[in-house]
C-alpha cells in the first residue's frame, strides 16, 4: 500500500458519505412535496456505494508488486425508492387532492431518514478518524528521519 493510498481511501469514504448526507437532507426537505416538475409526488432517493476500481496505471503498477487491499469507495447510483408506497392522506381542500379527496405524499419516513443520517454521520466520522490516524503515522515516520 502506498504512502498516500490510506489518505485516498479515507477521502473517498468521506466524499461518498457526504453525498449520502446531502441526499438524506434532500429527502427530509421534500417530506411534504406533493408535486414535482413531472406532476407526481416526490420519491425518496437511495444512494448505492461500491468499491472503487483501480485505474489502468494502477493495474500495471500492482502487477509489478504485491496487491494492495482496498481502493476506496464510490457512489454507483442514486435511485428513487419505488418499492415503498406513497402515503395517502385525506385532505379534500388540498390543491393536489384527487376526486375522492386524497392526496399522495412522498414515501419519506422521517424516522428512517434520521436513522440513516446518524449512520452516515458515524461513517464519515470513522473515515475522519482513519485519516487522522494515517496522518499521525506519517508524521511519526518523518520524525524518525530527523
Amino acid at each position: 500500500m502506498g504512502l498516500f493510498q490510506a489518505f485516498n481511501i479515507s477521502a473517498t469514504g468521506m466524499t461518498a458519505e457526504r453525498f449520502r448526507i446531502d441526499t438524506i437532507a434532500q429527502n427530509v426537505a421534500n417530506v411534504n412535496t406533493t408535486r414535482t416538475e413531472d406532476g407526481t409526488p416526490y420519491r425518496r432517493k437511495i444512494v448505492t456505494f461500491a468499491e472503487k476500481t483501480v485505474t489502468p496505471f494502477t493495474q500495471y503498477y500492482e502487477s509489478a508488486r504485491a496487491r494492495a487491499a482496498g481502493n476506496g469507495v464510490k457512489v454507483v447510483s442514486v435511485k428513487e425508492d419505488t418499492e415503498t408506497e406513497l402515503r395517502m392522506v385525506y385532505d379534500p381542500a388540498h390543491p393536489d387532492a384527487d376526486e375522492n379527496g386524497y392526496v399522495f405524499y412522498p414515501n419519506v419516513n422521517t424516522v428512517t431518514e434520521m436513522t440513516n443520517l446518524i449512520d452516515a454521520t458515524r461513517a464519515y466520522e470513522a473515515n475522519t478518524t482513519a485519516f487522522n490516524a494515517s496522518k499521525s503515522m506519517v508524521q511519526a515516520a518523518l520524525k524518525i528521519g530527523e
